[in-house]
């Protein structure tokens, strides 16, 4: 009775799980850049601020036709593409990660004994989630990154110290001064920022397996009961495509400005791929021990009765020389056998991460689409169009 009048608490007390806040959210909904959990405008914002400054100073210089040459595409990506994806991001996976909560104490997965506990997670997140500390931390370390040279570099030509002194003479021109001392540091500070939230959410999914979880076996999603998992790591998507639209950015610097060969991409587009997997399913590996444990389980469970239901049936239907086929019209145990048949097929082929390949496939279309233009590095658009051409037509 204890136990169900707490349960009943915890449901109704349940906190509403959400991992992103902190002071940059509360400032861009005081602009009114942020609504709900809708921060896309304050990414949108904060990506051209940065790189209309840039333009800006750039035309005033008079080096128009140099800023959209492909030696510094990256400028352009990191602040019109992966900023402002960065927080589509967070627009996109906020409310699943919230439905995820309400799903497995809805559905019972956490079980009315462990909602305070899964209560405390939630709560215990959320303060780790929104102190000024952790913000002011990430600041602080990129602002000592861009005063110290050796550890200022980034992938590419753009994110080179030593590359853009050279270009204006060791003179630290207006761009220069912005792009090195605001642009660079705020794509650092938002990019830490992100692995902060990447980290809490490892964490809650730690304290959510180390939960006494109640996993079925037999349930439909083949993770038992923690299907939707899934369905959230989806939804970064629009992360996975901005750290691969920046590492393709890097890439061509390095291609055109002659510090790498194109051969190299077969070797660095692989390592691309794994990073987004590892990134985005790895934290769903923390619940192969339970989930392998409720296979071999349900599994000992499910044969053992199915073994006695085809006993019992076999000695009705089958020995039994009293049965006659005009008996067996209508009855309900030749559909009760199939039922059975496909619960324990359900119960093999249960899956140990809470994923289907669906995920992996969603993830690696995100992170390959970026690089696919590295291609035209090589072989440029007309030559590739005439060979198709010539390879449809045969002329």
């Amino acid at each position: 009775m204890k136990k169900g009048i707490e349960g009943m608490k915890a449901d109704i007390n349940m906190q509403e799980f959400s991992l992103f806040g902190g002071p940059l959210q509360r400032l861009g909904r005081r602009l009114g850049l942020v609504r709900g959990s809708n921060s896309f405008g304050l990414g949108v914002a904060l990506g051209l601020l940065a790189w209309g400054v840039i333009a800006l100073l750039v035309l005033l210089q008079g080096l128009g036709d140099r800023a959209f040459s492909l030696n510094v595409i990256g400028i352009h990506i990191r602040f019109l593409v992966a900023i402002p994806l960065f927080f589509l991001c967070e627009t996109w996976v906020a409310p699943r990660m919230a439905e995820f909560t309400r799903d497995i104490v809805r559905s019972g997965v956490v079980p009315e004994s462990e909602r305070l506990a899964l209560d405390g997670a939630i709560r215990r997140v959320g303060r780790m989630r929104d102190p000024w500390v952790m913000e002011i931390c990430f600041l602080v370390v990129v602002v000592v990154f861009a005063l110290i040279t050796p550890f200022l570099n980034l992938p590419g030509k753009t994110g080179n110290w030593e590359m853009l002194m050279a270009e204006t003479g060791g003179r630290v021109s207006p761009v220069l001064g912005w792009y090195m001392w605001f642009c660079i540091p705020l794509f650092r500070f938002l990019m830490l920022r992100w692995l902060w939230h990447l980290g809490l959410w490892c964490y809650f999914l730690w304290k959510v397996k180390s939960l006494d979880l109640h996993l079925v076996p037999t349930h439909p999603d083949g993770a038992a009961g923690l299907g939707y998992l899934e369905i959230v790591q989806e939804h970064f998507g629009a992360l996975a495509f901005a750290i691969s639209a920046v590492m393709a950015a890097s890439f061509a610097e390095d291609i055109v400005s002659g510090r790498m060969n194109f051969e190299t991409l077969y070797l660095l587009i692989p390592m691309v791929l794994v990073l987004v997997l590892g990134l985005f399913i790895g934290p769903l590996l923390v619940f192969i021990p339970k989930l392998w444990e409720c296979r071999i389980t349900g599994w000992s469970e499910y044969m053992g009765m199915a073994f006695r239901y085809v006993s019992a049936f076999d000695k009705k239907w089958i020995r039994d020389e009293a049965a006659t086929g005009e008996s067996q019209l209508g009855t309900g145990d030749l559909q009760s056998l199939a039922d059975l048949n496909n619960s324990v097929s359900i119960v093999r082929g249960m899956r140990c991460v809470p994923a289907s390949p669906r995920l992996a496939n969603v993830l690696a279309v995100c992170a390959i689409i970026p690089l696919v233009p590295l291609i035209f590095l090589k072989y440029p658009l007309a030559d590739l169009m005439a060979k198709m051409f010539q390879t449809l037509t045969g002329l």
